[in-house]
């Protein structure tokens, strides 16, 4: 295997497969907590029923009111339909993932009275998974190298439909001669990043919310060029590991679903049913964030907000009883049909 991890046969080919093979398995160390598929097995192709609804929230900074409200949508409609609910860690990039953060995600959602069957799923120990899932893809010649910086995918002309930062395949049908001089030239330590050959340029998803939305697919990346594997191969894998056939989340993520949906197609897996939730946003009609004030759970208490206090504020943006301050108030109430009032503005 060479040193660049970069497969040197074509990965329809058994050498091509062999060689992916191996470069998907070194690129992450494999922990001990969590359930995991050996590199070339197959991913679960069945969801047990009655399935389940998840929130994986990414350990980047504390969860604000937004967040939490999201993941007591979630927890709502997961429960009100007989679902398991799941708890993950989105954790694989170690740079973003700061020390503590997760352990106190999790403590806020626990505080607001959410639960969650069985373990939580880290996705930083799931190297395995993901690389079987993409030597089943590179067995369908649907895996490339990819040696593109941000910066020239982002000056890259691209079609006049294509979203910003859509990958414009650059990299897609270079010669055998063109990889090798590209591979030579990463600096040390990179690797080549690993994108899917989509076999389609969109596709239609249901949403329980927005409704038929149609998005563009491009040629997603599976694995960045520092090893990481991405998370749009990452959610539509562990979704399946997990039995997840409820996918409740922010708004600002069903752009990405045509991507996921069509990777889960080419894995074989079914699509689950989405529910985008409306942001939260400030008075100004952005996307609420830190700068925003006291909106984390930690801020709100320094200020004498009670956590009682600021679940009772969730719930009334849900719909939920006057006074209500538990998020039980919540069964019945929040449906697919009430999350379509528009976004919450957290004044």
């Amino acid at each position: 295997m060479p040193s660049s991890l970069a497969p040197r046969g074509a990965p329809g080919t058994p050498a091509g497969a062999r060689e992916l093979s191996a470069a998907f398995g070194a690129s992450r160390h494999v922990g001990h907590r969590s359930r995991r598929l050996p590199c070339g097995s197959e991913i679960p192709r069945q969801l047990p029923t009655p399935g389940a609804g998840r929130y994986a929230p990414s350990p980047s900074g504390d969860l604000h009111l937004g967040n939490l409200r999201t993941a007591v949508a979630a927890w709502v409609l997961a429960r009100d339909s007989g679902r398991a609910f799941r708890m993950r860690v989105d954790d694989l990039d170690a740079a973003r993932a700061r020390p503590g953060v997760a352990e106190r995600q999790l403590a806020d959602l626990a505080a607001i009275g959410l639960d969650w069957d069985g373990e939580i799923m880290w996705e930083s120990e799931r190297a395995h998974a993901y690389a079987a899932a993409a030597n089943q893809l590179a067995d369908q010649d649907l895996v490339y190298e990819c040696y593109c910086s941000r910066r020239e995918i982002a000056e890259a002309p691209r079609a006049p439909h294509s979203p910003p930062g859509s990958y414009p395949g650059t990299c897609r049908d270079l010669s055998e001669a063109e990889r090798e001089r590209r591979r030579e030239a990463l600096g040390p330590g990179r690797v080549p990043a690993l994108r899917l050959r989509a076999t389609v340029a969109e596709l239609t998803i249901t949403d329980r919310v927005h409704g038929p939305y149609t998005g563009v697919v491009d040629d997603v990346v599976l694995r960045r060029g520092d090893g990481v594997w991405a998370y749009n191969l990452a959610v539509v894998v562990d979704d399946a590991e997990q039995g997840v056939d409820q996918v409740v989340r922010g708004e600002d993520l069903l752009s990405s679903t045509p991507r996921q949906a069509h990777l889960a197609d080419l894995l074989g897996l079914p699509h689950p049913e989405y529910v985008h939730v409306p942001l939260a946003v400030n008075a100004a009609g952005e996307r609420l964030a830190k700068r925003d004030g006291a909106v984390t759970l930690a801020d709100l208490a320094q200020e004498g907000t009670t956590t009682r206090a600021a679940v009772a504020r969730i719930v009334a943006s849900l719909g939920g009883p006057e006074g209500a301050d538990s998020i039980e108030a919540l069964h019945g109430v929040v449906t697919t049909e009430s999350l379509r009032s528009g976004p919450w503005v957290v004044a």
